[in-house]
């Protein structure tokens, strides 16, 4: 595959816990306009994660969008998944490139400059600016918000494409694009939304209207 649209990543939300509520929101994201899905459950054994990961991958599917799974290779392979986000503590970029196979896509958390300096050199399709601000939907073991600085020196550095974690909103999202990021990964500015479809129509929009075609 590795052909992928990162513009708009909706990250699913692990506090959804209710699978009739985390499907409606999978649905509204769809219809809204993501351009890729990443599974994340920190917190769900293996079994119930595997069995909604082959439901996410059918919803995914109806709609021709990638799904990616956070972290949990084995659940990306059982459930032959488009790819795989990993962070700096999980399995080396190289040996899930050997395990996942050439025509996936992964991506690769980074936290500073030197973790983007050395993504240059593993096989991964792009990487996670994370936090690019404050958030309090992850853990509390993230590193310090990059904002824009971190970001900008980011872009100088790495070579491929590059998405942005952490407080992002439809307030901020122009100004992440602006700054060399080809594009967002959101959880709660589509899951805490009152509506979470138009919620993603919007950010779709501000990032066409900074000229990122999708």
């Amino acid at each position: 595959m590795r052909n992928f649209d990162l513009s708009l990543m909706y990250v699913t939300d692990d506090r959804i816990t209710d699978d009739v509520a985390f499907f409606a929101m999978l649905e509204a994201a769809l219809k809204g306009g993501a351009t890729i899905i990443q599974l994340r459950e920190k917190e769900r054994d293996t079994l119930s994660f595997y069995q909604r990961a082959m439901r996410t991958k059918e919803r995914c599917a109806l709609y021709d969008i990638p799904l990616i799974i956070n972290d949990r290779l084995d659940i990306a392979l059982a459930v032959d998944a488009d790819g795989v986000h990993i962070g700096q503590q999980d399995l080396p970029a190289g040996v899930t490139r050997k395990l996942l196979g050439k025509d996936k896509i992964i991506g690769l958390s980074v936290s500073n400059r030197l973790q983007a300096q050395e993504a240059n050199a593993l096989d991964v399709d792009y990487i996670g600016i994370s936090p690019i601000f404050a958030t309090s939907t992850k853990r509390e073991d993230l590193e310090l918000p990059l904002g824009m600085e971190g970001l900008r020196a980011i872009r100088k550095i790495y070579t491929k494409a590059i998405t942005s974690i952490g407080g992002v909103h439809a307030g901020n999202v122009a100004e992440i694009m602006r700054n060399g990021s080809d594009g967002i990964a959101v959880v709660s500015a589509i899951s805490k939304a009152d509506d979470p479809e138009l919620a993603t129509q919007q950010l779709k929009e501000i990032i066409c209207q900074t000229g990122f075609k999708t």
